[in-house]
């Protein structure tokens, strides 16, 4: 059978049955930037983090693209830094960034990130409203202040763990991660199964130690 490829930064790939673009670019010896993919989960493209130029300059998350013999995509042009570095800014514009005083400080997605693509002022205030933190679950602390809605959370419990305990309520600016009907997570039928903590991208789920 004839041998396919793509081409990352002029990087001649093999195609083996990668489902996405971004395992290609990974193949590649290329880390590239995610916030939302697992790739135990099913696809969300989100985040745009893991954007890619084409050779006629369009812009696309590698996540979610199929790939194909003989394309040709970009990885880090100035373009695509500088989307990165707004995605970064919005993001932590909306985030409680009380770093020091959070569990998941020095092992955090998000502020890996900031640091790596030198994210050191946020322009945009933080407009939005403060919600009430969850002590109540016996496995898991979660503070909805930290979270960047990537969705990690909601689809493990849903795919992985069959609980689907979590999901998204509300649209536009009000867009929240939380269990059904606005309910604490000591009042649902969560197992304490902790899945949700490890894949959280920041420390908006993290496991409770109290």
């Amino acid at each position: 059978m004839e041998k396919k490829f793509m081409y990352v930064d002029d990087i001649a790939v093999e195609l083996n049955g990668e489902k996405n673009v971004l395992e290609v670019i990974r193949k590649a010896g290329i880390d590239m930037p995610t916030l939302c993919y697992h790739p135990e989960l099913s696809i969300y493209g989100a985040c745009r983090m893991c954007v890619v130029e084409d050779d006629r300059g369009r812009i696309d998350a590698s996540c979610s693209m199929e790939p194909r013999d003989g394309m040709e995509i970009r990885t880090n042009t100035a373009r695509l830094l500088r989307h990165r570095r707004m995605i970064l800014e919005l993001l932590l514009a909306a985030h409680d960034c009380s770093c020091t005083t959070c569990a998941k400080s020095g092992n955090c997605r998000l502020q890996e990130l900031a640091q790596r693509f030198g994210v050191r002022h946020i322009r945009f205030p933080n407009n939005k409203p403060r919600y009430k933190k969850d002590y109540t679950s016996y496995a898991v602390f979660r503070d909805p202040n930290k979270c960047i809605l990537c969705g990690d959370c909601v689809r493990v419990c849903e795919e992985l763990q069959g609980q689907g305990i979590l999901n998204f309520a509300f649209r536009g600016s009000e867009l929240q991660v939380m269990p059904a009907f606005d309910k604490k997570l000591g009042e649902t039928k969560c197992v304490g199964c902790g899945q949700c903590a490890a894949v959280c991208t920041t420390g908006a789920i993290t496991v409770n130690d109290q």
